[in-house]
């Protein structure tokens, strides 16, 4: 297990919080990041959430953080595995092909500013192939970048 500790001196509490199906292989990319993030050592002020396909009950635990860093799979035009930094402020401004459970983020992000909060948010967009079977294994190209999401987190959590 490789371990490493990330050093940022912010008292800032981090969400970050990854979202997917598992059993829809690529879909699960979020949760698995979470996954291999937690191997990590992170900072106190940094909690790690397995989101599942998002929900309502998800808010709490975003609207209790400063930042919040959120890992979800896109079908885009890019190249299966591409990793995209966004920086959503409303759910107009997350990719419009985002997977089946997007209605559920958007729909979070937009109840942040109902209640009058104005969440930090980042995402991380992962690109992955469309329809796929039900199956628990990540492809080759998408398990790949995981190793790069984590470090472009660390690096997120490390500029605060």
């Amino acid at each position: 297990m490789n371990v490493m500790t990330i050093s940022n001196g912010s008292e800032q509490k981090v969400l970050v919080l990854g979202i997917g199906n598992i059993l829809m292989g690529d879909e699960g990319i979020g949760v698995e990041v979470i996954r291999a993030l937690e191997k990590t050592d992170l900072p106190e002020n940094v909690e790690c959430l397995d989101g599942g396909t998002g929900s309502f009950l998800l808010l709490e635990p975003m609207q209790n953080a400063d930042k919040v860093i959120l890992i979800d799979a896109t079908e885009d035009e890019n190249p299966i595995g591409n990793v995209r930094r966004l920086r959503p402020r409303f759910s107009k401004d997350y990719p419009r092909t985002l997977t089946a459970h997007d209605i559920g983020l958007k729909d979070l992000l937009d109840t942040f500013y109902l209640l009058g909060d104005t969440p930090d948010v980042t995402l991380f967009a992962v690109s992955i192939p469309p329809l796929q079977d039900l199956k628990i294994e990540l492809s080759p190209e998408v398990k790949s970048v995981i190793p790069k999401i984590n470090q472009m987190i660390i690096d997120e959590i490390s500029t605060l």
